[in-house]
């Protein structure tokens, strides 16, 4: 889809239909729409009085040739409560007006910007959400019905003056917006058609489109390195695990700038292993490599947006079933930490290839741990599929990361570590084991596991199990892979201070809990 720019008189933008916010108010009508109202003859401002143009949020309004507008269609998007306004609600209005006017054949749209909300932001968040309204997980689909796509979406409301900074807003938003529909696209792939090898190939082939250094290791090499954990959980499928890594390095590289290693579970299929799933809904469990999906989405961000700091992403990629070879319960598998793990239900098996790829990413020099995984049922439980959850060992790293959620418009809620919870994962014949055998706090304690790998090393993860897949369309998405997290992760290292070392210390009991956005 082709996004421009718009700087005339917003009566002679000429195209299909034209896009406004229109604030939950029954005083009076913004002054861009007072504009438009007096163009109309007060077409507008009579609908407001009859309780038809409410502005509640996303309630949508849709005329045909108003007088004064070239544009054969107005859409006036209810924008909420004023105070509750802001970039995320911009971006959601975005999606869900496309997604609307793509619905009715609508091919050419221009997007009025909000006055009231500094011009880049706003051109950048229009451009994510239109991006991500336009996401239709259609691949395998015969009939893609290509008469009901968007050609072009036109960003307005802009002077001459501001074209500059607005183009590289559009920039920015598109690089965002496409790589979280890049991690979208690899959700969606049904397992058959995502094996740990395509993924790693898939993840090659991006490296080499945008510049980034790629190595992946196959079952030979993660053997000879001693990923026992990583290695156990690939072992019931014939096929074989790959584990990828991707660097990404600038030229000029910032004093004390911390190494980032990002870690994402990659297990193209979960079927449980010998501790089953039950059958129902098992065909979601293709989305088991979300974690990693989100990491690679984001490496192809950076690489574009120029931060002067290094990033490597660690991706352990397998499939989750039963065979001969399978994993039993009761196993004790050993490490690359060198730390032995009781198997007490091989269903648990994010964890253990987490582990072993945490632990790599500290030993290739690694400051600052951030991992993300579809890793627990419990955290759906706790949070529903609203929010993601967050746990960290360091309470400046959790406080920036909550930050850039709220900015990036992305639910998460801080959950708890506390070091209790640790002796519930201690086993009696190994060092750990995989889950606790107790009812409650599985969120948590899966959590505990991965710190203990993480060790004194800055961590934070990201369970995002209940949020990473979508049952029902929404109306400013489509059904399926959500691509949570990438927007996040973008923000968090794009407005990193990199002239200060990474964080440390104990996370406090005061740090806020989460965001609403």
């Amino acid at each position: 889809m082709d996004i421009t720019l718009f700087a005339g008189s917003i009566e002679t933008w000429k195209g299909d239909a034209l896009v406004a916010c229109i604030p939950e108010s029954k005083d009076q009508l913004p002054p861009l729409l007072q504009q438009i109202d007096s163009l109309s003859g007060g077409r507008l401002r009579n609908l407001q009085q009859a309780g038809e143009l409410t502005g509640q949020s996303l309630d949508m309004v849709l005329l045909h040739h108003v007088p004064g507008l070239v544009a054969n269609r107005l859409l006036l998007v209810g924008a909420g409560k004023p105070e509750k306004f802001g970039l995320p609600e911009l971006r959601k209005v975005a999606a869900a007006a496309l997604r609307h006017l793509k619905s009715k054949g609508v091919r050419t749209i221009a997007f009025l910007l909000p006055p009231d909300i500094p011009i880049a932001d706003a051109a950048q968040a229009v451009t994510e959400g239109a991006l991500l309204g336009d996401y239709e997980a259609d691949k395998y689909k015969t009939d893609k019905n290509d008469q009901k796509k968007v050609a072009a979406f036109t960003v307005a409301g802009l002077d001459g003056d501001q074209q500059a900074e607005v183009e590289a807003a559009v920039r920015r938003g598109r690089v965002i917006a496409e790589a979280q529909n890049f991690t979208r696209d690899l959700v969606n792939e049904p397992s058959n058609a995502l094996t740990p090898r395509i993924l790693a190939q898939r993840a090659l082939e991006m490296a080499q489109q945008f510049g980034l250094e790629a190595e992946i290791l196959d079952e030979k090499r993660i053997a000879e390195l001693g990923m026992g954990a990583f290695l156990a959980v690939a072992r019931g499928s014939d096929e074989p695990p790959r584990f990828i890594i991707l660097r990404y390095s600038p030229r000029e590289l910032a004093a004390s700038a911390p190494v980032f290693g990002l870690v994402g579970k990659g297990i193209t299929f979960d079927s449980g292993g010998i501790s089953i799933k039950p059958a129902e809904g098992m065909e979601k469990m293709k989305y088991d490599m979300a974690g990693g999906a989100t990491m690679l989405g984001v490496m192809r961000a950076i690489t574009q947006l120029n931060l002067p700091f290094r990033v490597m992403a660690f991706v352990p990629a397998a499939e989750n079933l039963m065979s001969g070879r399978a994993q039993k319960p009761g196993d004790i598998q050993t490490s690359l930490s060198g730390k032995t793990i009781e198997v007490l239900n091989t269903d648990a098996e994010g964890r253990l290839v987490l582990a072993d790829a945490l632990t790599y990413a500290k030993r290739l020099g690694c400051t600052c741990l951030i991992d993300a995984a579809t890793l627990t049922g419990a955290i759906v439980v706790a949070l529903g599929n609203l929010n993601a959850g967050i746990f960290a060992s360091d309470a400046v790293l959790l406080e920036r990361f909550l930050a850039s959620a709220q900015a990036a418009g992305e639910k998460m809620w801080s959950m708890p570590l506390d070091e209790e919870y640790a002796e519930l994962m201690k086993s009696h014949i190994a060092d750990l084991k995989n889950i606790s055998g107790q009812r409650g706090g599985g969120a948590i304690t899966a959590a505990m596991f991965l710190k203990a790998f993480a060790e004194e090393t800055p961590w934070l993860h990201l369970d995002i199990a209940g949020t990473a897949w979508l049952d029902d369309p929404k109306p400013w998405s489509a059904r399926g892979a959500s691509g949570i997290g990438v927007r996040t992760l973008i923000h968090f290292l794009t407005h990193y201070p990199v002239g200060q070392a990474p964080p440390d210390g104990p996370t406090p009991a005061s740090v806020p809990r989460g965001v609403k956005s």
